[in-house]
């Protein structure tokens, strides 16, 4: 009798096949090969760039109308990452099949646009007709290309050189050290573009109004500091009149003159490292133990950026000031942490 696991395995049925397993060094030393590659590839393309990336990116910020990025297969893939990143940059961008343009979609290109064009080879012959109708309105045509000497590239504005000496698939087959070079790229163009703009983190927030990234991206340091009369001590004061303030809050208390202007800061662990070297310490006056000239929050700055700084210098809290460094308020890490802002 016919066993017929054996027979389902001779038809060539790939689930029924077994191989021996692996060894786990083996395949952590080629998942590195394959990053290596395709950053390697990326180096080399970097130390390609040269001017005709500054006309490129001339063309998009002069652009009145839409940029139209388009490609097939894995480069429409790209094609569809650089569309939705530009447009989330403040350069409006809409994803176009060039197949689908032959078919109807061509009513959505007007003469004040500009075409951003992927693909490897540059001879894709899907494109030639979006290409010709481009031509035909005028517009300008940046195309990423592995290829420089394509046809596509010879009929392009400029041609951005997006080659790479090899996949990193084994058998040089499956696009992928030639992906991420035209996805690196865009991100060049969309992100030297930005910078172009003078687009700002404002900005930003304003196309990504909900969920975390929006909160970043709009929540201001007086939306968290704790504020309504935070005590501060004054320069007169001896470290005993501190030990009360400390313990109520947190552990920083601000330093401030007549008028209310941040001079200093004190926290406990000033106050721990000033108890093991001086044990008759509370008839010390404040100013020869705080912080002079500390770190500061200023009233309307983003809490995104007042956590990288406290992040940076390893502090816990910040005293929150005006453009006149009078006091208004701490803003203690805590409190960004339970803002999700951490």
């Amino acid at each position: 009798m016919t066993d017929p696991t054996t027979t389902e395995s001779r038809s060539g049925d790939s689930s029924a096949r077994t191989s021996p397993e692996p060894d786990a060094g083996v395949l952590v030393r080629e998942g590195r090969r394959v990053l290596h590659d395709e950053a390697e590839a990326l180096a080399e393309m970097a130390d390609r760039l040269d001017d005709t990336f500054a006309r490129a990116i001339e063309i998009l910020y002069r652009a009145e109308g839409r940029v139209i990025v388009s490609g097939v297969g894995k480069s429409g893939i790209i094609a569809r990452k650089l569309a939705a990143t530009l447009t989330s940059t403040g350069t409006p961008a809409t994803f176009l099949h060039p197949v689908d343009g032959l078919h109807g979609d061509l009513g959505i290109v007007s003469r004040a646009d500009v075409g951003i064009v992927i693909s490897k080879s540059g001879a894709t012959s899907d494109l030639s007709g979006l290409m010709e109708y481009m031509a035909r309105l005028g517009l300008p045509v940046i195309a990423l290309t592995g290829a420089v000497d394509s046809p596509l590239a010879r009929h392009a504005t400029v041609a951005l050189d997006c080659a790479v000496s090899a996949e990193a698939c084994p058998l040089d087959l499956a696009p992928t050290s030639s992906t991420t070079a035209a996805l690196a790229m865009g991100d060049a163009l969309a992100m030297v573009l930005l910078q172009r703009k003078g687009f700002e983190p404002g900005d930003f927030a304003q196309f990504h109004p909900g969920g975390a990234l929006g909160r970043r991206l709009t929540l201001r340091v007086e939306d968290v500091m704790v504020g309504d009369a935070y005590p501060a001590v004054g320069t007169d004061a001896r470290m005993r009149d501190c030990i009360v303030p400390l313990a109520h809050m947190r552990g920083t208390v601000p330093i401030i003159d007549t008028e209310r202007r941040v001079v200093g800061v004190l926290t406990s662990g000033d106050l721990a490292r000033l108890m093991d070297r001086e044990p008759d310490f509370l008839g010390l006056p404040v100013y020869e133990v705080m912080t002079a000239e500390p770190r500061l929050a200023r009233l309307g700055q983003l809490a995104g950026a007042v956590v990288r700084e406290m992040e940076e210098h390893g502090i816990m809290a910040l005293p929150v000031v005006d453009g006149d460094r009078r006091l208004h308020g701490v803003v203690h890490l805590h409190d960004l942490l339970k803002a999700g802002m951490v």
